[in-house]
């Protein structure tokens, strides 16, 4: 994983701080998080595709290095509308949207409820279909304030148990520390249980009846060994979205970017590729 993970520019937005950075040149591709993450989990295949895109990461409120104040809630309806305000600061008006995790379920809330267009959209093991949390999820979000009130040294086993159990395969001890490093001090590790607190399967129950409409070109990768999001949910999605492809990945779970990076990287080139071709092709004279 590329150690360059630190974005270098900054918006205000409600209050928050938001972190987000741009590279590369070419039709615009913006990629999405999800949770315990942050934008340093897209770097290396952000890196890869700056040779021929304009690639805009950003690290959710809560998240990395944007703000987690703890007045300001950072559920998935805030971070949709909140994406629907940085593509109007960026001025992007169909930029392409990789997304993993949550960030599925704030792409897609962001296209259906708040109008935004994108030129594709890949979805990566993504919340987006009922049931999902796991029991653990579970737990904490009925008792927050006593797992954030663990002593530090218990939330620090509690937090590596938990992410290790993302992947399928070892985590690397610096990607692991990359991956912990923003919920460990004080601050970090009330975030951690407060965005948990905060994730509500409501968010998407709202939108699932709308993915028969979202009429934006989608391929759905997916972990075949995924534990936290099972592969039939990439079926699912498959079934309920238009002319939507799917991959499966083996040898991977839900921490894809690190169980399979190369694969991951070729088959969202080689999706990007394609619509961006597809697009230059359609608009030809």
């Amino acid at each position: 994983m590329n150690d360059n993970t630190t974005l270098t520019r900054s918006a205000q937005w409600e209050g928050r701080t938001v972190v987000w950075d741009r590279f590369g040149s070419g039709e615009p591709v913006v990629f999405l998080h999800g949770t315990p993450w942050s934008s340093a989990l897209w770097r290396e295949t952000a890196d890869a595709c700056a040779r021929g895109f304009s690639v805009h990461l950003w690290d959710m409120p809560g998240y990395g290095g944007s703000s987690k104040e703890p007045e300001h809630p950072v559920d998935l309806g805030v971070q949709a509308r909140l994406f629907a305000h940085l593509l109007d600061l960026w001025e992007l008006d169909r930029p392409h949207v990789v997304a993993h995790d949550i960030g599925g379920a704030v792409a897609l809330r962001t296209a259906l409820l708040h109008g935004a267009h994108y030129r594709s959209l890949c979805l990566v093991d993504v919340v987006a279909l009922r049931p999902w949390g796991s029991p653990f999820f579970t737990l904490v979000h009925d008792n927050p304030d006593v797992f954030a009130a663990l002593p530090a040294a218990i939330h620090r086993g509690v937090l590596e148990a938990y992410i290790r159990g993302a992947a399928y395969r070892q985590l690397r001890p610096d990607d692991l520390d990359m991956l912990m490093s923003p919920w460990l001090d004080d601050a970090g590790q009330a975030a951690f249980y407060r965005q948990i607190a905060e994730a509500d399967q409501m968010f998407t129950d709202a939108i699932e009846p709308a993915y028969p409409t979202l009429g934006i070109p989608t391929h759905i990768v997916w972990g075949r060994e995924d534990t936290w999001i099972p592969v039939d949910r990439a079926h699912r999605l498959h079934d309920l979205i238009p002319g939507a492809t799917v991959s499966e990945i083996a040898g991977a779970g839900h921490l894809i970017h690190f169980d399979a990076p190369a694969a991951l990287t070729a088959e969202i080139l080689r999706w990007l590729i394609s619509r961006a071709t597809n697009s230059r092709q359609t608009h030809e004279p």
